[in-house]
């Protein structure tokens, strides 16, 4: 490596980074090659007041940044060191985005267990970069009442998951369903519509598609009166759910456009790669297995993998293919308009014989209030 330093952005009159923080949100950068490091904060600089150092640098963060930008080689123990040291205070910032050039689910993983509130995967995007800082440097400055610990340890507990399936690691199943658990309890106390919010402002991908649906169906359970071990496996089944997805290479999971015949047969291969890689572990249920396989499953026979009928669809798997459908319809992407919850729940009614009608009509209070 070059010489540790760090870099401070200009700041006008002489000032120094405090007082021009008053007029420009400040942005802190860190980066493990100097390169890496100038060329992230030349792209901030003209927008935000930027402060930059080198991982191996001895750390200088001496104040809470708005957001902190991390440019990393994630496979290299040093720079993952590096940023553990310095995690508590990469904790206080509001956003945490991470820029990984090494577009793999294990790189993207390891950003989310460091704390990643957001992961651009790939070349450096100036646009992307700071489209994703916009989000929330144009919003009024607020204090927060309620942390953000029930998405964090849900998007870890993600993390993990496609950690396990990529690596062999084991599979944390206990965590995993500690993460639904307290994401039932925060939507409890603050309402769906509080934790829609707060994911899409956080993540993006798969990521924030999991953490969206399990919310969806933890709320659609409550709304139904569902006894607490039914709710349990309705959001155990939502956060695994979609972990056959960490066999699919990011290129086509997050492919901005429509999808080729050939991706997307590798896209519908999930449901069935998910029930394989779960079903050896001994505390996954029967329920959430089934779950897993057969979420994009249709009351016609149309859906996928095993072309069931509505006699063969349980009530944990209907619930959850609602949500799934829902949950997508109204993700956030930088690349195109976040569709209203009134539009998406019109799609869902106009799936005549794929979803059970009076579980449409019992959901519309959670698509449309809650």
């Amino acid at each position: 490596m070059q010489n540790a330093r760090t870099i401070t952005g200009p700041v006008k009159d002489g000032g120094n980074i405090r007082a021009a923080q008053s007029a420009r949100p400040f942005v802190h950068v860190l980066a493990d090659t100097s390169d890496k490091l100038s060329g992230a904060c030349t792209v901030l600089e003209r927008q935000f007041t930027v402060a930059g150092e080198r991982l191996d640098a001895e750390a200088k963060l001496s104040q809470v940044p708005f957001a902190i930008v991390i440019r990393a080689e994630l496979r290299d123990v040093g720079a993952i060191a590096a940023l553990k040291k310095r995690a508590a205070k990469m904790a206080k910032a509001q956003k945490r985005i991470f820029l990984v050039e090494h577009n793999s689910h294990a790189s993207v993983s390891q950003a989310y267990a460091l704390g990643a509130t957001l992961v651009l995967p790939g070349t450096m995007n100036r646009i992307k970069l700071l489209a994703a800082l916009a989000d929330e440097a144009d919003a009024a400055p607020s204090n927060k009442s309620q942390p953000d610990n029930a998405v964090e340890t849900a998007a870890t507990a993600i993390a993990s998951m496609f950690t396990a399936v990529t690596t062999g690691e084991p599979l944390d199943v206990d965590g995993t369903k500690d993460a639904g658990r307290k994401i039932a309890e925060r939507i409890t106390e603050h309402g769906l519509s509080e934790w829609l919010t707060t994911v899409r402002r956080h993540h993006e991908g798969t990521y924030q598609h999991c953490l969206l649906v399990t919310g969806v169906a933890i709320d659609f359970g409550l709304s139904l009166g569902v006894r607490r071990m039914d709710l349990e496996r309705l959001y155990s089944a939502a956060m695994f759910h979609d972990i056959g997805k960490a066999q699919i290479p990011l290129a086509i999971l997050d492919k901005p456009g429509r999808l080729d015949p050939e991706e997307r047969a590798m896209i519908e291969t999930h449901p069935a790669a998910g029930y394989d890689f779960l079903k050896g572990h001994e505390k996954i249920s029967p329920e959430i297995l089934d779950a897993v396989r057969h979420h994009h499953e249709y009351l016609d026979g149309s859906g996928y993998p095993d072309a069931l009928a509505s006699e063969n669809i349980n009530d944990i798997v209907r619930i959850l293919t609602i949500s799934d459908i829902f949950a997508a319809l109204i993700e956030h992407r930088h690349y195109k308009p976040t569709m209203p919850r009134t539009e998406a729940y019109g799609i869902l009614c106009g799936m005549t014989g794929k979803l059970e009608k009076a579980l449409v009509t019992s959901f519309k209070e959670v698509a449309l209030s809650r």
